[in-house]
């Protein structure tokens, strides 16, 4: 296992928030941030799976190193999002933090159920948004050892890495 910043020098991260102000100061948080990561946004959950399935115009699109994920989504939830995504061999060991304004003790409780890597609660001051990313950059970019999620899972491994049931 290596550290994000040790296998690229521009981390990708896929956002999925549905405001757009938040996903401006995320992305320009990233772009400021010492390993500028390269954001992608999708404004719903279902766009978000569109890309990680690679389907529709996303074939080309890269593999997150991190995926950003607010809970209270449009249409498909970050609840349900986040089951779908820990339930796939090929996705699952993608790191998920939660980036919400909510907190709720029942957001916390359901996303780590469903194996969320972290919860952030969303800054009121769009200066601190800064500080979030860093935060995010430096514990999961530069200190965090994490697999190599862009390989895919070797198929013997599909059987054995099914998730428990709950």
């Amino acid at each position: 296992m290596t550290t994000i910043a040790e296998r690229t020098k521009f981390p990708q991260v896929l956002l999925i928030e549905d405001n757009h102000g938040d996903a401006l100061l995320v992305q320009r948080a990233f772009k400021k941030a010492a390993i500028p990561g390269n954001v992608t946004v999708a404004p719903t959950a279902e766009i978000g799976l569109c890309i990680l399935r690679r389907e529709g115009g996303f074939s080309h699109t890269p593999y997150p190193d991190l995926i950003l994920l607010d809970v209270n989504l449009p249409y498909m939830g970050g609840g349900e999002f986040l089951e779908l995504v820990k339930a796939d061999p090929e996705l699952r060991l993608i790191p998920v933090i939660i980036m919400s304004s909510s907190k709720a003790e029942r957001d916390i409780q359901s996303t780590y159920k469903t194996y969320a890597n972290g919860f952030v609660i969303k800054p009121f001051i769009a200066h601190e948004y800064d500080d979030v990313i860093k935060s995010i950059e430096d514990y999961w970019f530069q200190l965090n050892e994490t697999p190599e999620t862009h390989a895919p899972v070797p198929p013997a491994a599909h059987a054995k890495a099914a998730l428990p049931a709950y």
